[in-house]
């Protein structure tokens, strides 16, 4: 997956509209869950709408109430001229009914603020507790990931398979735990480098005669992944496995001159 596409489509701002369906923003909260940086940018669209909204917001109205006041006390000045018609174009009820609309209008007004200010402070919570059940989510499905990697180191009936590094890439390893009756496999990829951008590893289930690569997919999120421990769907009956360096979004068979590691299981 393209994070920094993604990132730029413009669904995060739907999502944090609240305009997206159900099923959409479950797709979201999934992707948060796994591409931290999809997680920080959600949370920086979040900071910015509640900067805006702040900023928006009439920030000292002290100076709109004096001048009303002051506009009231210029409307009862005592040495104002009276001047004397037969029918009068305003009433007193008229003067009422200004100063009623106009204190009315301040009312309005500190409502509004009072109002703005309420959910700013909402929005500050709720992205805080959204933050909170991210990271609880995270540390939730960390503590799986353990659970299941120790029972998996521990089975003997778990095939273990060093990849060695291969031609230029002699200082690189990995290894790989294969699970055939779950049909998985768990890689351990701490010994290769961060691959550069544009680039993405993947892995490939290979039979030797004839020689035919499948590929098992991408590791998108390698440089984001802090143990390095990959487990990954497995349905061949595999009888070697590497890993190549290939651009972003993977490729339909390896590039051999980009082959980093490759081991082959030992028959039985």
């Amino acid at each position: 997956m393209d994070v920094k596409a993604y990132i730029e489509s413009g669904i995060l701002e739907l999502y944090v509209a609240g305009a997206l369906s159900e099923k959409e923003n479950k797709e979201v909260y999934a992707l948060m869950l796994e591409h931290p940086e999809i997680l920080q940018e959600v949370l920086a669209i979040e900071s910015a709408v509640i900067k805006l909204t702040e900023s928006v917001s009439p920030k000292d109205t002290s100076t709109l109430i004096d001048n009303i006041k002051k506009n009231l006390a210029l409307n009862g000045e005592k040495d104002a001229k009276v001047i004397t018609i037969t029918k009068p174009k305003y009433n007193w009820f008229t003067y009422t009914g200004w100063a009623a609309a106009i204190i009315l209008g301040v009312g309005l007004l500190w409502m509004v603020i009072q109002n703005n200010q309420l959910q700013t402070d909402i929005q500050v919570v709720e992205t805080q507790k959204s933050q909170l059940e991210i990271e609880i989510e995270y540390a939730k499905t960390d503590l799986d990931k353990a659970k299941t990697l120790i029972s998996v180191l521990r089975d003997e009936n778990i095939t273990e398979l060093p990849l060695a590094g291969q031609g230029d890439f002699a200082a690189t390893y990995a290894k790989v735990y294969w699970d055939k009756e779950t049909n998985r496999i768990f890689l351990d990829a701490e010994g290769l480098p961060e691959p550069p951008e544009g680039t993405v590893y993947q892995v490939w289930s290979l039979t030797l005669n004839p020689l035919t690569p499948v590929s098992l997919g991408t590791i998108d999120n390698f440089a984001t992944d802090d143990n390095k421990i990959f487990e990954i769907e497995n349905l061949n009956n595999s009888e070697a496995f590497g890993i190549t360096l290939e651009p972003a979004g993977g490729s339909e068979t390896p590039t051999m001159e980009q082959l980093y590691t490759l081991g082959v299981v030992s028959a039985t």
